[in-house]
């Protein structure tokens, strides 16, 4: 193929669907912005409601930041099971969109231009594969994690019951005492709303981020370079923590135990953060992971490569 027949070739139209979460949307949000600064044409697939006014929030703002990116809207069947085993909204929401995602099919086929291939969350993509077969569409699936979790969960059933992005009207000072808010005013801000993290990790200021190793988190402090003390909490998020210290981008306390199974003391953290500040062959190994990172995403970045050749792929 020559220059020329490239460049007379369409740039694709290429949907994409997350699941419920904060964690499952934010991937998506950046990977729809980067295919849309590739000349792609970007439907993104929202279902309403949303399971946390965080959400929502996140979704109004990406649309305005990015105009070009068309918005497909889609209303979920409301799920209530008689006899629930939880009122964990996730989980609810996440039933809710899979048992709906038949109302997407009319919506797809009616796109202009045709959908060149749709990108779903893995979450999803049981229930929308059939549908996406049945139009002929293309489907990649996006795995939120880390390979070392999915490794895990196909030869091992993980356990546990948890909520996530969960609405509370809590004020600041009922989830911390007064007096910790007293005492830490001059020294450091309390956010209790969702915040853009990577800004926070992107600043000279940052030394180290004490982190339950959610993938976003992981990724985002690889990104920057910055030094982890892992924390895990729930879910996938101590193998997560096991790749950060494989890689040598922190450290991993696992005597303060598997989420709620210890009551770890301020001055144990206080501790272990001091450790990592100073530990200056731990930021040397985290700052190499930053640069592998910039690299990948640099121009014939392997990152980058690989993004490519996927839209290349699609282009008629």
């Amino acid at each position: 193929m020559t220059d020329g027949d490239d460049l007379r070739r369409k740039p694709p139209h290429i949907a994409l669907f997350p699941s419920a979460g904060m964690g499952h949307l934010t991937p998506f949000l950046r990977l729809a912005a980067m295919l849309a600064s590739r000349s792609c044409t970007i439907t993104l697939i929202t279902a309403n409601p949303t399971v946390s006014a965080a959400e929502s929030t996140h979704i109004s703002a990406f649309f305005s930041a990015y105009p070009r990116i068309n918005r497909l809207e889609f209303e979920t069947i409301p799920y209530s099971p008689t006899n629930p085993t939880t009122d964990d909204p996730f989980f609810l929401q996440f039933e809710a969109i899979n048992r709906s995602v038949h109302l997407l099919r009319p919506l797809l086929s009616s796109l202009s231009p045709p959908l060149s291939a749709v990108v779903s969350d893995f979450a999803v993509a049981s229930s929308f594969g059939p549908i996406a077969n049945d139009l002929s569409i293309p489907t990649y699936v996006v795995w939120p994690s880390s390979a070392r979790f999915l490794s895990l969960i196909r030869t091992t059933k993980v356990l546990g019951q948890w909520k996530v992005d969960t609405d509370d009207n809590e004020e600041l000072q009922e989830v911390l005492e007064e007096s910790f808010l007293e005492r830490t005013k001059n020294r450091g801000i309390v956010v209790k709303e969702w915040v853009k993290q990577e800004e926070i990790l992107a600043h000279p200021a940052i030394g180290g981020f004490v982190s339950h190793c959610g993938w976003n988190s992981v990724a985002e402090a690889a990104r920057h370079g910055v030094p982890v003390l892992a924390w895990p909490q729930v879910g996938d998020q101590r193998a997560n923590a096991d790749v950060v210290e494989r890689a040598g981008l922190g450290v991993w306390v696992r005597e303060w135990g598997w989420g709620v199974e210890r009551l770890v003391r301020g001055e144990e953290i206080g501790e272990k953060v001091r450790e990592m500040m100073s530990d200056r062959e731990l930021r040397s190994r985290a700052r190499e992971v930053g640069e592998e990172a910039r690299k990948a995403w640099e121009v014939n970045g392997s990152s980058e490569k690989a993004l490519m050749g996927v839209i290349d792929g699609l282009k008629t």
